[in-house]
């Protein structure tokens, strides 16, 4: 079963830049989306041979998810059924015979780290959240997770270290992520690759020099560790100041 997740920037903008032909090449089972940057009612994406379900923030033009899929869905909710999380379009969760299918564009803690409490209650809210459908059936977590977990993980850690994304309370949220039972999929296959990233900053027109950051992610409950057949990073795909990310699961 083959899984995309993609922090598109602004669906529409993704729309002209070749979003597409990546869409109808790369076939996915399951396609899932971050930062949509949409409205309902303003955009009508017709995907032939796949149901779409569409999270969007209160705020006009910000955040957003969506999750575009094959397979319909025993059950699809939005949020994480807590308000104070729920009005930025930031989850969606659809439930399939096997799994749990979870896309997250989680918060930034922001410039000088001025969300950072925020961040910190989300992410236990978030976690707890998860461990509630672990106790189901597995889980596959997908999205901008918003955190360089390791020095490997971004290219300049040392001037990163007190910074949005590489902050040492969000870097020990994911570990705390980890040590409850799940698998970040892609180093799990690749634990020493070096230089592989998901997200470059426009500003610094940083992906010229390869200067980015994985951010973005696959984790499964560790109960899928075995079902995990190939983790990749599409860095070869334009079209957002992120990549796609790819998941294969024998499922």
């Amino acid at each position: 079963m083959k899984f995309v997740s993609w922090n598109v920037n602004g669906i529409r903008a993704a729309l002209k830049k070749g979003f597409m032909d990546f869409f109808n090449d790369v076939d996915a089972d399951i396609f899932c989306l971050q930062e949509t940057k949409l409205s309902e009612g303003q955009l009508d994406l017709e995907l032939e041979g796949y149901y779409q379900y569409w999270n969007y923030a209160e705020k006009k033009g910000y955040s957003g998810t969506a999750v575009f899929t094959k397979e319909e869905p025993i059950h699809v909710s939005y949020g994480i059924d807590m308000e104070e999380h729920d009005k930025e379009g930031r989850v969606i969760t659809c439930e399939y015979e096997e799994f749990f299918l979870v896309t997250c564009y989680t918060p930034n803690s922001q410039r000088g780290l001025a969300r950072l409490d925020y961040r910190m209650e989300w992410e236990e809210d978030f976690r707890a959240y998860l461990n509630m459908l672990k106790n189901v059936k597995p889980v596959v977590l997908c999205g901008d997770l918003n955190v360089a977990h390791n020095e490997i993980d971004l290219k300049n850690p040392s001037s990163n270290r007190k910074n949005a994304g590489f902050s040492d309370e969000e870097r020990a949220q994911f570990q705390n992520l980890l040590d409850a039972g799940y698998t970040d999929t892609f180093r799990y296959l690749y634990p020493d690759a070096e230089d592989r990233y998901s997200w470059w900053s426009y500003i610094t027109k940083a992906r010229d020099r390869n200067a980015g950051w994985r951010i973005d992610y696959f984790v499964v409950s560790d109960d899928l560790d075995d079902a995990i057949v190939e983790a990749d990073i599409r860095d070869d795909i334009l079209g957002s100041d992120h990549c796609p990310v790819y998941l294969e699961l024998d499922v």
